[in-house]
């Protein structure tokens, strides 16, 4: 819970920076994407959000996320049947997207910081781009849908070592 509020101090901090008000509706909407990790939609937010925030907008919302991705608070993530999911980037991590059912989970590894300057590096160096962020993506099979689907522990083992060759 305590990292969970300095993670929102410090995105609140990241608005007053950049001389943007924080309203009720942008405090809420940031109080949600920090604690919840379900990489909600914009109706997600809106009808979790209905009951607390009655006089929030579904334009406030969509105009609030747009702030933030902005601002590199959030980011958009596409799924596969063209909406956008949206999710808190307070520290640094990538996702593991199920290719069955499309859950997304977040990964925090210590490494990943590193690892995410050095592909900026790289992709620097090789392109000559002004690289100003990235989105790491790994996909597979969640393990419901490993269970859902039968998929033997030692096949999971195989598709790993088969990754390596």
């Amino acid at each position: 819970m305590a990292g969970q509020q300095q993670l929102l101090t410090h995105a609140l901090q990241t608005l007053k920076d950049h001389h943007v008000r924080v309203t009720p509706q942008r405090q809420t909407i940031l109080t949600y994407l920090v604690t919840h990790h379900n990489h909600p939609s914009v109706d997600t937010i809106f009808n979790a959000l209905a009951v607390e925030a009655p006089n929030l907008s579904m334009a406030t919302v969509y105009n609030t996320l747009n702030l933030f991705v902005d601002l590199g608070i959030v980011i958009e993530l596409p799924n596969d049947n063209g909406g956008i999911r949206y999710d808190f980037y307070g520290r640094p991590h990538y996702h593991v997207i199920c290719e069955n059912c499309g859950k997304i989970t977040d990964v925090f590894t210590p490494e990943f910081s590193k690892i995410e300057n050095e592909l900026n590096q790289q992709a620097s160096a090789q392109t000559g781009y002004l690289v100003t962020s990235n989105h790491v993506e790994v996909y597979g099979l969640c393990p419901e849908c490993q269970q859902k689907l039968h998929i033997d522990p030692d096949r999971q083992k195989w598709a790993q070592e088969a990754n390596h060759l």
